[in-house]
């Protein structure tokens, strides 16, 4: 046996074995020191099971047919691809066990910690299991795994009602994706017994284009709902904040790139090329969710809330790159296409860095001030300078700022685009231009709506006597959010690199020989076409080196700091009602995408009564409601409740009446087996 494999089956059996051990332990200190032991040394066993396949690229195979044997047994398969996505899940899950140990002592007597272990191990091994899925029952089985496990951890507080109405949508969601996968497989496989990977890639290579399209929208609407693409994104902004803090992490940073990792799966191995309005519509959805995502998470003052909009902004941006592979893939450019194939894999990845370090940075400050809501907060970097590091850092990256990681997955992102002025055809060339405008948008509201999460919930003067007294949390909890900073930084800094072996492994996923024309050696990212340049290492030497210079310069001249308040124009002592505060930050992008974000305006004014010249008071209140949830979902929802209001009209309460619909439902059955015979 392999290394790899035999540390899959370590990763397996650990996260089984944490699962088991929990239940039986005496005290809920022992069942959070089980729960996240044991999930750290099997997300541990997954990495190395992921590098040993990159490194050495030989795939892990392994067979039970005889589990389940009608619906093909379960079947793992583990190529570069998927070890890519294992690596990626596995190394943001062993922090989030680790962080989880501590951050979960706050639970101890109001919730079960027994049932969270159990769920918290089941959910790494499913999400750890669906890169590895060799059939359509190996992955359907690790996919519900994954959303079950997941939904009651989003449940975790559910004693609040924003709790439960989360937990709804999430799993109403998630199974409507799943409902959407078992049709997209069936008409790929070749026959109703031949459901192994292998089997549909025969069979989707036969398929006529119209089923080959058909199967490919499907696809993008299932694994579409589960990464959080617009419209289908309404789950993520009420389920990422509800579930704790180190479960967001999860769920932000690699649950939803395994909606990633199947929409790759099927479009480069399963399909391969299609016409160019697949990429045009992945375009679309990636510029729809890009645009949204940043412009509802610029007007957030949940801190939890502005960061799951920011996932479905990055979301966007990985779309970008997939859509422009496919439209340069569909006019033969297959080696420009690896740039857009491969920014969009290396965006996934730093993103699930990036954001998985935002998330447990903000677990620490909802920690210590018990609230998410960014306007009580405010001078958290005198208190918890190491979290405000942490969160600093992660801001940058998501800010895309040299020389973070970032940084060099957007500029790759932006390289894929602009290589779409070669392609033959003049209106499909000049799509390209409106999405790279797009993505220009996005990238600085991007930066302006992290400035304001970091400067109104960490700079100034604290906002509420909680954000006063905040402290630092536990050792563990800094140690993780240190180790996700320096894997931003490291991903920057040899970015070309990392560039360099992603576009090997999709190339041969793709099945093509051309090289990735998108770096040389390991200091340059280079575009395409030779004209531009970056090297984020070089860069970082150069903020080093002038940081360095300026310190030397300071300490030889012997200058002393002075400390005085900041000048508040003539007042004499600041109040923190003089601050900016997060809504009033935001408030003049509102205005100018107003028609965008149709806010519900109010403007109250009060006089007196007997002088009504005088204004007594202003009120002046604005809310957003998304218009997308109210034109779409909202719509929905009200025919579903009228379906079901008249579909209670057979529960007449007869026995008679009850075995008459299962003698109809019968007859049906056996007449469809007859017809598809």
């Amino acid at each position: 046996m392999s290394l790899a494999a035999t540390a899959l089956w370590l990763m397996v059996m650990a996260f089984g074995a944490g699962a088991a051990a929990g239940t039986l332990a005496r005290t809920d200190r022992l069942v959070r020191l089980i729960t996240g032991v044991a999930g750290a040394f099997g997300a541990a066993c997954g990495l190395a099971a992921a590098l040993a396949v990159l490194v050495s690229g030989q795939p892990v195979d392994a067979a039970f047919p005889q589990i389940l044997a009608p619906a093909g047994g379960l079947a793992i398969h583990l190529d570069r691809l998927g070890a890519v996505f294992l690596a990626l899940v596995a190394g943001v899950s062993l922090s989030a066990a680790f962080y989880g140990v501590a951050y979960t002592a706050s639970y101890e007597g109001r919730y079960s910690l027994r049932l969270f272990g159990v769920m918290f191990n089941g959910f790494l091994a499913g999400m750890s299991l669906v890169p590895c899925a060799a059939n359509v029952f190996s992955f359907l089985l690790a996919w519900e795994l994954m959303a079950l496990t997941s939904y009651f951890l989003v449940m975790t507080e559910s004693d609040h009602v924003e709790t439960r109405q989360a937990g709804h949508w999430y799993i109403a969601m998630t199974h409507a994706g799943f409902v959407l996968l078992l049709p997209m497989f069936l008409l790929m496989a070749p026959s109703i017994d031949a459901t192994a990977f292998a089997d549909l890639r025969a069979g989707a290579a036969a398929l006529p284009a119209g089923a080959r399209s058909g199967v490919f929208v499907l696809a993008l609407l299932a694994f579409g709902s589960k990464a959080g693409v617009v419209p289908l994104h309404v789950w993520l902004p009420r389920a990422h904040p509800a579930a704790p803090s180190h479960v967001s992490a999860l769920m932000s940073g690699v649950m939803i790139k395994l909606g990633i990792y199947g929409l790759l799966r099927v479009t480069l191995d399963f399909l391969g090329p299609g016409p160019a309005w697949w990429g045009g519509l992945v375009l679309l959805a990636g510029s729809l969710s890009a645009l949204v995502g940043v412009l509802y998470a610029l007007t957030e003052n949940d801190v939890k809330r502005l960061l799951a909009y920011s996932s479905v902004e990055n979301v966007g941006i990985v779309l970008l790159g997939i859509g422009a592979g496919m439209v340069l893939a569909s006019y033969q450019l297959r080696a420009l296409a690896l740039v857009g194939f491969s920014a969009a894999v290396f965006h996934a990845i730093n993103h699930g860095v990036f954001k998985s370090l935002l998330f447990l940075a903000a677990g620490n400050v909802v920690h210590a001030t018990r609230t998410r809501n960014m306007e009580q907060m405010g001078g958290l970097v005198k208190g918890m300078p190491y979290t405000s590091l942490g969160f600093l850092v992660g801001s940058m990256a998501a800010a895309a700022l040299p020389p973070l990681n970032g940084f060099a997955s957007e500029w790759m992102v932006f390289q894929a685009l602009l290589t779409g002025a070669q392609i033959p055809q003049a209106e499909v060339a000049i799509g390209t231009p409106l999405a790279v405008g797009v993505l220009a948008l996005t990238s600085g509201l991007a930066a302006v709506c992290f400035v304001k999460a970091f400067g109104i919930g960490f700079l100034a003067i604290a906002r509420s006597g909680a954000a006063s007294a905040a402290r630092e949390p536990h050792w563990s909890a800094n140690a993780t959010t240190g180790v996700l900073a320096a894997g931003c930084l490291a991903l920057g800094l040899f970015a070309p690199g990392v560039v360099i072996g992603i576009g090997g492994l999709l190339a041969e996923v793709q099945r093509i020989g051309e090289s990735m024309p998108s770096a040389a050696g390991p200091v340059w990212l280079m575009a395409p076409n030779g004209v531009a340049r970056v090297s984020p290492l070089l860069i970082g030497v150069m903020l080093t080196s002038l940081v360095g210079v300026v310190a030397v310069a300071i300490a030889a001249r012997g200058l002393a700091i002075r400390r005085e308040d900041t000048w508040g124009c003539g007042r004499i002592g600041q109040t923190p009602r003089m601050e900016y505060t997060s809504s009033a930050f935001a408030e003049p992008l509102r205005r100018i995408f107003s028609e965008l974000y149709r806010p519900n305006v109010d403007l109250s004014v009060s006089v007196d009564p007997e002088a009504p010249h005088f204004v007594r008071s202003i009120t002046y209140t604005s809310q957003l409601a998304p218009w997308i949830e109210t034109a779409v979902y909202d719509r929905v929802t009200r025919g579903v409740r009228a379906i079901a209001i008249q579909v209670r009209r057979i529960q007449a309460g007869s026995v008679h009446l009850y075995l008459l619909y299962v003698a109809a439902a019968l007859f049906l059955a056996l007449a469809s087996a007859w017809w598809f015979e």
